[in-house]
């Protein structure tokens, strides 16, 4: 445990950080399975999981919780695989 103020001040701010991140992380990680699952099943709503897919990738992207050129990868990968899945 830290001595100097502004050293205990870092540790309480890099664990408030941390559990935002986690949290954003989390919820990335659900619109993406929501998304999988939808095209999985072939549901006619996947489009619209897709988008919300998307906007969490790039809310993420745009708080730093994940590297923009990792939103940007993933975002293709989704779009590639509702594609596959409509020409099925």
């Amino acid at each position: 445990m830290p001595n100097i103020k502004s050293a205990k001040k870092r540790v309480l701010v890099s664990a408030k950080k941390r559990a935002n991140n986690v949290a954003h992380k989390s919820a990335l990680k659900t619109a993406i399975k929501r998304f999988e699952v939808a095209v999985s099943e072939n549901r006619e709503d996947a489009q619209e999981y897709l988008v919300k897919a998307i906007k969490a990738l790039d809310k993420a992207a745009s708080k730093g919780v994940i590297h923009k050129n990792a939103a940007a990868r993933k975002k293709s990968r989704l779009t590639k695989k509702l594609a596959a899945a409509s020409q099925q």
